[in-house]
């Protein structure tokens, strides 16, 4: 299987994924409205699908820099479209909380090893990684469509449809996964060079992730809640706002991937994140429709990095090339769930609009730190030589390391 099919389908895996982060906001309307839960009570369900993929994450990430677990992608996304399917099921406020915390264990299973099969199959080039990050962000798009679709038409008593994703997803895997085992068994395989881990670095650009989640988590919650107020309470506006937030995301991936190929993956992210400050301001204090066209530049603005602070990642930690991605496509995306209760009872006490006017700092800390990175080099790709029995080294971390 060629590369550029090999990413197609692993982008396509990874959107099937990541529609179930979506999902969870999509969902917060029609559980204020069907349950009548306030802004703290939905705040809660988004921090359960967060808490836990955040304490997991990086656990996957150190099992998968030791031990090869390919059979993860397909697992892992019937469990993530498992948990959003069983949540609309059960009035009960807990049995939601923990429907919706299995899926986000299955999306933190999921991210830290099909990192790192894009990375074997795309040769450490952080163009292809931005076409499989593009692949994540379409699923965002795609949920609030998806979930509206489903449970507008006839209530959450309707959720277990929405697991039909993660049944294609878990098929479109498998054939990557025989390739590179095929590719490995007959010693054809490429890795990708190690270089020398930048500790100090990865650590800063870990914190400016975080800022990024922070900014994308909150407005993921309360944008479709926050476009409704000012449009008079319209639920089209509301499901709009949330889909121009994660469409501009698969842009704002390719974009990204496009501008490092001519600058440095940490100007262009410096860059975006300036954007990402007049546009979250825009959100907050500009009135009228003006505010969809924000939201679609703060979304630009807050993926046009998102690629390349994966791959960033993985260079300044290229012997824990799992670990890596694990926290910067995982762990810091989804500890920005952690902010949302504090956002949300800030509303109930005081209104959306100053609950959500501290993002405005978010991308400014993000900038901040992105001033004190180096670009590291791009590790160059070596052939791998599998030795012995050894027929899955493609697949095992090891192979990353040559």
């Amino acid at each position: 299987m060629s590369r550029n099919k090999s990413i197609i389908m692993l982008s396509a895996g990874h959107a099937c994924v990541d529609i179930y982060q979506g999902a969870v906001a999509s969902l917060v309307p029609f559980f204020v409205a069907e349950r009548a839960y306030s802004y703290a009570a939905v705040s809660g369900i988004v921090l359960a699908a967060s808490l836990l993929s955040s304490v997991a994450q990086p656990l996957f990430g150190l099992l998968t820099d030791r031990w090869a677990m390919p059979w993860l992608l397909p697992v892992s996304t019937i469990l993530g479209g498992l948990g959003i399917a069983l949540s609309g099921l059960s009035g009960s406020y807990a049995l939601t909380l923990t429907f919706v915390a299995v899926s986000g264990v299955g999306v933190a299973a999921y991210h830290p090893e099909s990192a790192r099969v894009a990375r074997l199959v795309s040769e450490g080039s952080h163009s292809a990684m931005s076409w499989f990050s593009l692949g994540g962000n379409l699923g965002f798009s795609a949920a609030p469509l998806m979930v509206t679709a489903v449970v507008a038409s006839g209530g959450l008593r309707l959720s277990p449809l929405l697991v039909v994703p993660a049944l294609a997803g878990s098929v479109l895997c498998l054939p990557v996964l025989r390739a590179l085992a095929k590719r490995a068994q007959g010693g054809s395989g490429t890795t990708v060079a190690v270089g020398t881990d930048d500790k100090v670095s990865f650590v800063k650009l870990s914190l400016a992730v975080v800022c990024r989640s922070i900014v994308f988590v909150g407005l993921s919650t309360f944008i479709s809640l926050y476009a409704q107020q000012r449009s008079g309470g319209s639920t089209a506006a509301g499901t709009l706002a949330l889909f121009l937030l994660y469409l501009g995301g698969a842009v704002g991936s390719v974009l990204g991937g496009s501008l490092a190929n001519r600058w440095d993956r940490v100007v262009v992210s410096r860059w975006a994140y300036l954007l990402t400050v007049v546009a979250v301001a825009g959100i907050v204090f500009i009135p009228g429709p003006a505010i969809f066209v924000f939201v679609a530049l703060a979304s630009a603005g807050l993926y046009v990095p998102f690629s390349l602070q994966v791959t960033l990642g993985q260079d300044y930690l290229p012997s824990r090339v799992g670990t890596a991605s694990g926290i910067t496509l995982g762990l810091t995306v989804s500890i920005g769930g952690l902010a949302s209760p504090v956002i949300g009872s800030v509303a109930d006490a005081t209104s959306l609009r100053i609950a959500l006017t501290p993002l405005i700092v978010m991308p400014v800390l993000s900038w901040l730190l992105f001033r004190t990175l180096p670009e590291p080099a791009v590790p160059k790709p070596v052939t791998a030589r599998p030795t012995g029995d050894d027929t899955d080294a493609e697949l095992s971390p090891a192979s990353d390391h040559r």
